[in-house]
């Protein structure tokens, strides 16, 4: 244990000194290994992770799903969300706050990233809720707090690197991901509902729509769950084997999501990717190279996409995804030092010794991970975290869907969390008339509406699990 706390010490001291995350990971797990099996092993190491990593074809899902959730940044799907959203629940106190929690959670559905659900948010809908009168603590808590959604509502890239380094099927991983997004959805607008309660002049009612406008928000949505219901029960009476109706479903949302604009693109999206993964129609990988190109058919039909938005599209992706695939490389060096020291087998013994309970162990590591969310950027803590915490969840027979989903809660709770909550920064960086205090005011009374999240998914796992144990894989 000793080897691997002076590796963690290393790498934190290098990570202090400003030496860029992946570097002070794979410099120290180099010098670890080197240090406890000799150079050659050391170099062998290196290069294989290298070599695995850049030639994994189930790698190459990380910068498609990055890819589509750029495209329908740049498409303006997330307007149409808020939008859709407004009509409905604008109405109520907080409504607007309550409309981009909402906003979020279906931007996050085709988009995969926290802070990019953070920062759009932040230029949709801001200004409205500053219009409208509410107060910065409500907005600016609300967009960082629904941002956070974007990691949990499939497709994520966290679930993507958790399943990647614990081999996990991703596909099951986002599929365990959709109960409790909608649970983490109710939970802060409920604590929009509180905040509103205590201090009605924090968020104003809005405009009340009739009904008619707010069906017209959902125009094509009724027709393609009868469409895809019908086509749901074709397959599950035989009628048609599963790749043909598989072939029939992405056809059909193709011409649903190009047919009818504003919120029906966002689901016949959703649909097409997790419907397909679902389904056992396409592996994961495939699910997100047909994501992200309906995506950019989508952004075409828009007639948002030029050659130069294209080229920009593709030169972010190819940014955020060299940067990701650096931070893994990193990961895994410092992974497999770890793996060679005592400190998995320690953890294990400590578990066995003092016969703690799996419910006990995971509350332990939840309260461990919520700490360091206070001071640790969310990437960092899982990469550095999970091959220390994964020998020891195998060893008490947890379901690893289910751990990889609290991991992804306690995640969130670190995005909100003073004083590293990288959501608040983003949020600040993009509103800088507004002060680091007031936001982290206005986060407050989420960050305990996430924890009440936390503790449901732990003391009823079928929660994260009903839809995975479903599916054809």
């Amino acid at each position: 244990m000793i080897d691997a706390m002076w590796g963690f010490i290393a790498m934190l001291v290098l990570a202090s000194l400003r030496v860029p995350i992946a570097l002070a990971m794979g410099i120290a797990g180099f010098a670890g290994l080197w240090m406890l099996k000799g150079l050659t092993p050391s170099l062998g190491s290196l290069t294989a992770v290298v070599y695995d990593s850049g030639f994994n074809y189930t790698l190459s899902v990380l910068p498609l799903f990055i890819l589509m959730g750029n495209f329908v940044t740049r498409a303006g799907m997330s307007k149409e969300l808020y939008a859709a959203a407004y009509v409905f629940v604008g109405h109520l106190r907080g409504g607007l706050a309550m409309a981009t929690i909402m906003g979020c959670a279906g931007f996050g559905a085709i988009c995969g990233s926290s802070i990019a659900t953070a920062a759009t948010f932040t230029k949709v809908a801001y200004p409205s809720m500053k219009e409208h009168g509410y107060s910065d603590e409500l907005s600016t808590g609300a967009i960082a707090a629904g941002g956070t959604l974007g990691i949990l509502i499939p497709p994520s890239t966290i679930m993507i690197i958790y399943g990647l380094m614990t081999e996990t099927n991703i596909g099951k991983l986002f599929a365990a991901g959709v109960v409790p997004g909608i649970v983490a959805t109710i939970l802060l607008c409920l604590a929009v509902q509180y905040i509103t309660w205590r201090n009605p002049a924090a968020g104003p009612r809005g405009e009340r729509y009739t009904w008619k406008q707010r069906f017209d928000a959902l125009r094509g949505v009724a027709p393609f769950l009868i469409c895809a219901g019908a086509l749901v029960l074709a397959s599950h009476m035989e009628w048609l084997d599963e790749k043909t109706a598989g072939l029939i479903g992405a056809a059909g949302v193709a011409v649903f999501g190009f047919v009818y604009r504003g919120v029906m693109a966002v689901i016949a999206l959703f649909a097409l990717v997790m419907g397909g993964i679902y389904g056992g129609v396409f592996t994961t990988t495939e699910a997100a190279g047909i994501g992200a190109t309906g995506a950019f058919l989508f952004a075409l039909a828009r007639k948002v996409m030029t050659w130069k938005l294209l080229y920009e599209v593709l030169v972010e992706s190819a940014a955020t995804s060299a940067m990701l695939f650096m931070i893994l490389i990193g990961a895994q060096v410092f992974g497999n030092f770890i793996g060679f020291t005592s400190l998995p087998g320690d953890l294990k013994n400590f578990v066995t010794q003092y016969s703690l309970s799996p419910t006990m162990v995971m509350v332990m590591i939840c309260i461990i991970y919520v700490l360091l969310g206070t001071a640790m950027e969310e990437l960092s803590m899982i990469l550095l975290t999970v091959p220390v915490f994964f020998p020891v969840i195998q060893h008490l027979g947890i379901d690893p869907v289910w751990f990889g989903i609290i991991i992804v809660v306690v995640v969130e709770i670190g995005l909100i969390s003073p004083p590293v909550g990288m959501n608040m920064f983003v949020v600040k960086s993009l509103l800088p008339g507004v002060s680091t205090g007031t936001i982290f005011r206005g986060v407050t009374p989420f960050v305990f509406a996430d924890i009440i999240r936390l503790a449901i998914l732990v003391a009823f796992p079928i929660l994260s699990l009903w839809l995975p144990n479903l599916m054809k894989l």
